[in-house]
C-alpha cells in the first residue's frame, strides 16, 4: 500500500514539479541569451559613431553608406525592447558594417590608420560576440521548443504560463548576400 503512494506520489507530483521548473528554467534562458545579444549590439551601436568618424575623412564622396549607418544604429537604439525591430535593425547595421569594411580595402590610408584598425577590431570581437550570442539563444530555443513540443513537457506547458514555443533569431535575406562595393 505504502510503495503504490509513494509511486502515485511521483507521478503526480513530483514529475509534473520537475516538468515545469525545467521549462521555466529554459525559458528564463532564453531571456537571459536575448539580454546577452542586445548587451553587444548596444557596445557595437556605441562603438559605430567613433568607427563613422573616422572614416569620414577617408570617405567623403560614400556618404550614403554613412548614413545607412547612422540611421541603422539610430533605429537600433529607438527599438527599445522589441525583438523583430532590433533584429531588423540590426540586419541593417550588420551589412553596412560589411560594406564599410570592404570599402576600407580600397584606402590604403584608412586601412592603416590606428584608429581605423582599433575600431575594426573592436567591432570584429564583438561581431563574433554576437555570433556566438545568437547561436546560444537559438540553441536555448531548440531545447525549449523541444520540451514544450513532446511528452509529457506538452502537458505541462500550461500550467507554467510560458509560450507553446519560442520564435529563433534568424538573419535577415540583406545579411546573407555579399557586400558589394561600386565606385560608379
Amino acid at each position: 500500500m505504502i510503495i503504490w503512494l509513494l509511486i502515485a506520489i511521483v507521478l503526480f507530483v513530483l514529475i509534473p514539479i520537475m516538468y515545469i521548473n525545467k521549462i521555466i528554467v529554459l525559458s528564463n534562458r532564453i531571456d537571459n541569451a536575448w539580454s546577452q545579444i542586445d548587451v553587444q549590439l548596444k557596445k557595437r551601436a556605441d562603438l559605430v559613431p567613433n568607427l563613422v568618424n573616422t572614416v569620414k575623412g577617408y570617405m567623403k564622396h560614400e556618404r550614403k553608406i554613412i548614413e545607412v549607418v547612422t540611421k541603422s544604429r539610430e533605429e537600433m537604439l529607438k527599438a527599445g525592447n522589441n525583438m523583430k525591430a532590433i533584429a531588423k535593425a540590426e540586419s541593417q547595421l550588420s551589412s553596412a558594417l560589411k560594406t564599410i569594411f570592404a570599402l576600407a580595402e580600397n584606402y590604403p590610408k584608412l586601412k592603416s590608420n590606428e584608429n581605423f584598425k582599433l575600431l575594426q577590431e573592436q567591432l570584429e570581437s564583438i561581431e563574433n560576440k554576437i555570433a556566438y550570442a545568437r547561436q546560444f539563444y537559438n540553441d536555448s530555443v531548440l531545447e525549449y521548443n523541444n520540451m514544450v513540443t513532446t511528452i509529457p513537457g506538452v502537458w505541462f506547458v500550461g500550467l507554467t504560463g510560458k509560450a507553446k514555443t519560442r520564435e529563433y533569431f534568424e538573419a535577415k535575406d540583406i545579411e546573407r548576400k555579399p557586400v558589394k562595393v561600386d565606385f560608379e
